[in-house]
């Protein structure tokens, strides 16, 4: 390996100006897909609808497993949406930081987990503090 070159795409960020240098192969080729590659993909404009606000939220715990959301994943959450029956959720509960389904029966709120190892909580909003922060719009798995 003493000798090769290797270059990555550049972002110099801005207006979504983009570079992408020549790539050679070991025998000296440029590889076949660099011929229809029209701009990098950014995650942020792919991702976030409303960037002021959003913010990225790290899962701790597995209470959500059953919605594929495991301990470590990077979460997007956008506190503009809806807090829509049956969407993920981040809410505060007595001060602590919760990510469960919401649900929403007449004047019944439920935060209802993934995982059968808890249980769904019923939340009194007239003798809880409670806040629901954001809707978990995307999750990024850790490898």
């Amino acid at each position: 390996m003493d000798g090769d070159l290797f270059y990555g795409a550049a972002y110099s960020g801005g207006e979504e100006q983009y570079a992408h240098p020549e790539v050679q192969t070991e025998n000296g080729n440029t590889p076949l897909a660099g011929d229809y590659m029209e701009r990098a993909f950014d995650l942020n404009e792919q991702l976030i609808k409303n960037k002021p606000a959003t913010y990225f939220f790290r899962m701790n715990g597995d209470a959500m497993q059953g919605a594929g959301i495991f301990s470590g994943d990077t979460l997007i959450v956008d506190r503009s949406m809806k807090a829509a029956n049956g969407k993920v959720v981040v809410a505060v509960l007595n001060g602590e930081l919760l990510v469960r389904r919401l649900e929403r029966n007449f004047n019944k709120i439920r935060l209802v987990p993934e995982t059968s190892k808890l249980s769904p909580i019923d939340v009194d909003p007239s003798g809880a503090e409670f806040g629901v922060w954001g809707v978990v719009t995307y999750v990024i798995h850790a490898v």
